[in-house]
């Protein structure tokens, strides 16, 4: 998502903060390249106009060019009007799903992802906030359209109003209010029929359904690939139905995004949600500082800490970090930081949420690293023995000869874990060791120590305190990577480990 913008940006910002001295020309060169990265990333005319405006009027100051660091004041009058570009005339909040049984309509194009993010949102509404969900397809006229609901809905948990061949929208509709009132629903979703392109028949249909249960939320899903035709879509249903939020669909697959930078200022409508992939689980809330930061680099320490906290169990990861703190770090323990890995989005995915860790993820992506090297490594920790596991300093040629071969792979391969096993093991060591142990640190703000009370006991997690144990930490790792370590690190230690050929 924004990976076009990003990079642009990244560019021209970057000779900015290297000058040590900035004069108007500067910063207006720079900002002609930036209105050509927004109009080139699919930004409306108009709003880059007013972006590149807005920046100007501040960073042409006596302030900022008289400043220590002129270069990053610009950046961060950059992040702040991205914000406000994202973020409009005010905070939307959370969905209103008050007063139970409350409806949520979905209504968009056909092909924009209606039915898939009618399943994710429902899933979102009961696992993260708890709610009881009834989804509900009115889309009379796709082909097997009620059933896709139906199996999404058994794949998810979530209950689905029973099929009746030969009702029509508005019919379904009112069966589906009446059930969820019967039924003790929070929330019921109604996944409405969409058209290739809007039409009389289209907007009449959800207009009608719209006024037989009076939605609390009337939420526009638009696939975020057709640029800036998703706005024209965004304004026309707002114009005839009215519109509370929109998601965007398929965030993961266009680099440029600017739909979603021009969206807001368009429509005055609010961004709810991004869909990041097919999974159900791969559904985002739209935070513009968090997007703002993504889009120039500067991570997403925020959703990290979530992710982990989502797959972290923090009695074991309290466990781990003890072991670690005294130096005891086995390929066990190895293999369990590795898939961590793999569950937080691997290698790429974990270090674009980083602070300053984005252009080393392209750096690593640019090398032939992937993470298939992580799914090999943890193969050959799963061709040892327990013994082996526990202590790998037993490891002579004969073993590691069997355990290669058990893994379908050369000697050198194991030979590059076992160093990068031992450096993490000495990493580790150090990190446990030093003044406000910055592992500790990480640990206890993953698992919530200190934190806000609530989600499941635990405690919410500590993103201050995980940023700053993360810079502490920063270029402590052997390998050139950053980690945060216990459970969360970048296993370090993988250059040069399994380069495609």
């Amino acid at each position: 998502m924004f990976e076009n913008l990003s990079d642009r940006l990244g560019g021209v910002l970057d000779r900015l903060t290297k000058q040590g001295a900035l004069s108007e020309d500067d910063v207006k060169t720079a900002l002609r390249e930036v209105r050509v990265a927004l109009l080139e990333a699919d930004v409306s005319l108009p709003v880059a106009r007013d972006f590149v405006k807005k920046v100007q009027d501040q960073a042409t100051g006596q302030a900022v060019t008289k400043s220590v660091t002129p270069g990053q004041q610009v950046v961060k009058i950059v992040h702040d009007a991205l914000v406000d570009t994202l973020t409009g005339s005010e905070d939307p909040g959370a969905l209103k799903i008050d007063n139970p049984p409350a409806p949520i309509l979905m209504v968009g194009l056909q092909g924009s992802g209606k039915t898939t993010t009618t399943a994710k949102l429902a899933r979102r509404l009961k696992e993260r906030e708890g709610k009881r969900v009834l989804m509900a397809s009115l889309d009379t006229n796709r082909p097997a359209a009620m059933e896709q609901l139906a199996i999404l809905g058994n794949q998810i948990g979530v209950d689905t109003l029973p099929i009746v061949k030969g009702e029509n929208p508005v019919q379904i509709a009112k069966r589906a209010k009446t059930q969820a009132s019967l039924g003790g629903y929070d929330v019921y979703m109604l996944d409405t029929a969409g058209r290739l392109h809007i039409d009389e028949e289209l907007i009449q249909q959800a207009a009608d359904v719209r006024d037989v249960v009076s939605p609390r939320e009337t939420l526009l899903v638009v696939d975020g690939l057709t640029g800036q035709d998703a706005v024209n879509v965004a304004t026309e249903f707002d114009d005839k139905i009215g519109v509370s939020g929109v998601v965007l669909t398929r965030m993961d697959g266009d680099g440029r995004g600017g739909a979603a930078l021009s969206m807001r200022a368009v429509t005055g409508k609010p961004i709810r949600f991004v869909g990041l992939g097919e999974k159900m689980d791969a559904l985002e809330t739209f935070e513009p500082d968090r997007i703002a930061g993504r889009i120039l680099g500067m991570g997403d320490i925020v959703a990290l800490v979530e992710k982990a906290q989502e797959t972290i169990e923090a009695e074991q990861a309290e466990k781990m970090m003890r072991r670690m703190a005294k130096g005891h770090f086995s390929m066990n323990d190895l293999k369990m930081q590795l898939e961590q890995m793999l569950k937080m989005g691997g290698m790429e995915g974990m270090m674009s949420m980083l602070p300053g860790m984005g252009k080393m993820a392209k750096q690593v992506q640019d090398a032939g690293f992937d993470d298939k090297i992580l799914k090999r490594q943890i193969a050959l920790i799963q061709s040892m023995t327990k013994k082996e596991r526990a202590n790998p300093g037993i490891l002579q040629a004969s073993r590691k000869k069997r355990i290669a071969a058990g893994a379908g792979m050369d000697v050198a391969e194991l030979n590059k874990l076992l160093k990068m096993h031992r450096q993490m093991a000495d990493t580790m060591k150090k990190l446990g060791k030093m003044k406000g142990g910055a592992m500790k640190q990480a640990m206890r703000a993953l698992a919530g120590k200190g934190g806000m009370p609530g989600l499941g006991g635990a405690g919410a997690p500590d993103a201050k305190a995980l940023e700053a144990a993360a810079k502490q930490m920063s270029g402590k790792m052997p390998g050139g990577l950053s980690g945060l370590g216990g459970g969360m690190g970048l296993p370090s230690g993988l250059s040069g480990f399994g380069k495609k050929k």
